[in-house]
């Protein structure tokens, strides 16, 4: 089966069936996390709406994207929105930086129509100080943009999923429907607007060694740092009814080791210019998501973390595993397609 097969193969099963109204009113999910503006030590409120979900997801969707299945199979009414900004705002205790998402993009109409829009930033506007929301780059424009920012009294972040700059590697290997351009000319035109941009850029999509992986991140840190205020290595984690799934459960893909995600940030750091550079991997430790032998994967973690909250990266380069060698015996053999 080819990778386009494949993709179009999974994209016809990844859709739920149209839910009812009860399901509409559920959020997905919502937490709090440890996050920093400026110097400043915060937590984040994170709430995930049950929307439509990605259009791109029913043509081909992306090859490590199963957020899909979490979506309503069709469009949330205002009234259904309404339900889900109230569960928001019981839950929400005045944290300083929310994150919204809706397993697409909170800018298409078809997932979070204008009138919702401009309501869930006004409940926020006095409260929170930062407020993020994702949107593929099509959708980043003026119409769209001003009236959030006329409602809402602080920063504005826009997050765009990158993933990476290699042209190939985004369209071949994750299956984006657009090219890096796309997302530099996107950034660069909400930035002129007055909103911050953050960039996620994918570790170890399907198909790259892990040294290949480690490349390309890095690479795309160096390319995307002038279009972006924030840059955020996502680790691949094995998400459920994915082309990655399917490699997975046959032995041919191995979600990234944390020691990737260190050294991703150890060389980027040095090629991040103003950005800030984050990573809070999604999963990790698990099986399925970025991990090490087990042994070491929570103190890593809390590394990537503390490197992550202070900016500060030179202390990801202590070796504090026996692992590490394997690690590195990894990256040594795959070229020639053998397992440590």
């Amino acid at each position: 089966m080819t990778t386009e097969s494949l993709a179009r193969a999974v994209a016809r099963d990844r859709r739920p069936p149209p839910a009812g109204p009860d399901a509409a009113g559920r959020l997905v999910n919502q937490w709090v996390e440890p996050e920093s503006l400026g110097a400043d030590r915060i937590r984040a409120f994170v709430a995930i709406l049950k929307t439509r979900g990605c259009y791109w997801a029913d043509v081909k969707g992306c090859s490590m994207c199963g957020y899909s299945k979490d979506t309503l199979g069709r469009s949330a009414t205002p009234g259904e929105l309404a339900r889900q900004l109230e569960q928001i705002l019981r839950a929400y205790r005045g944290e300083p930086y929310v994150k919204l998402y809706t397993s697409g993009s909170f800018l298409d109409d078809r997932e979070v129509d204008p009138e919702s829009r401009v309501r869930i930033a006004r409940s926020f506007s006095g409260h929170a100080r930062r407020l993020l929301f994702e949107t593929l780059p099509e959708f980043a424009t003026a119409d769209r943009l001003v009236p959030i920012q006329e409602a809402f009294s602080g920063e504005i972040e826009v997050a765009l999923g990158l993933e990476t700059t290699d042209p190939k590697v985004l369209s071949r290997y994750i299956h984006k429907s657009t090219g890096p351009e796309e997302y530099f000319l996107a950034a660069d035109r909400v930035r002129a607007m007055g909103f911050r941009v953050k960039a996620y850029l994918l570790l170890k999509p399907p198909y790259l060694t892990e040294s290949e992986a480690i490349d390309d991140v890095v690479r795309s840190i160096g390319e995307a740092a002038p279009h972006f205020d924030t840059l955020s290595v996502n680790p691949v984690h094995i998400q459920n009814g994915t082309v990655v799934e399917w490699l997975y459960h046959r032995g041919r893909y191995r979600p990234p080791w944390l020691w990737s995600v260190v050294e991703a940030l150890r060389e980027g750091s040095g090629r991040r210019g103003n950005a800030r550079l984050v990573s809070f991997p999604t999963a990790g430790g698990l099986p399925r998501g970025p991990h090490n032998c087990g042994a070491c994967d929570r103190m890593v973690l809390a590394r990537i973390e503390e490197a992550s909250l202070s900016q500060e990266f030179s202390d990801l380069s202590t070796d504090a595993c026996a692992c590490r060698s394997e690690w590195n015996e990894v990256r040594r053999l795959e070229p020639l397609g053998v397992e440590a």
